[in-house]
């Protein structure tokens, strides 16, 4: 078995892959909403006034914020809102059963963007390099994630 201790000099790093990977992940849904990249995907482009619309450029803000990890809580705050809000707005009304209402991936967008907002960005985040060296060991110290 391999120690633990082996994988936690690098946990900083996956959090920070972590990040970079969900932040991407929802980029790709404002995209569709906003430009209808690519052309078929659902729901396609919607009106910038619309609720989709809206949603669409909170995803785009707040996903770029998050994947260059520049005030990444409040952006996570706010991303884990809307996909809260978007779950039982949109498919909670259609079946009790996440499975069945086509909203696991709410669900799991609005838990990993919690996580951020309560673990801080992880590694090669614009949060991270504002501090100065002896301020990021002593966060390193006190169990902050920053690298």
């Amino acid at each position: 078995m391999i120690p633990s201790t082996s994988f936690a000099r690098y946990e900083s790093q996956a959090l920070g892959v972590l990040r970079i990977v969900t932040a991407l992940l929802f980029i790709g849904h404002a995209v569709v909403k906003l430009f209808g990249f690519p052309p078929g995907a659902a729901p396609g482009p919607q009106a910038l006034t619309s609720l989709f619309g809206v949603a669409g450029v909170i995803e785009l803000i707040v996903g770029v914020m998050i994947l260059v990890g520049w005030f990444t809580r409040p952006a996570a705050f706010l991303a884990a809102g809307e996909m809260a809000v978007g779950y039982w707005m949109i498919h909670a009304p259609q079946s009790p059963f996440p499975i069945a209402n086509k909203g696991e991936l709410a669900i799991l967008f609005c838990i990993m963007f919690l996580y951020l907002l309560f673990s801080g960005p992880g590694a090669w985040s614009v949060d991270g390099r504002g501090a100065a060296p002896g301020v990021r060991r002593a966060r390193s110290e006190a169990g902050e994630n920053t690298p």
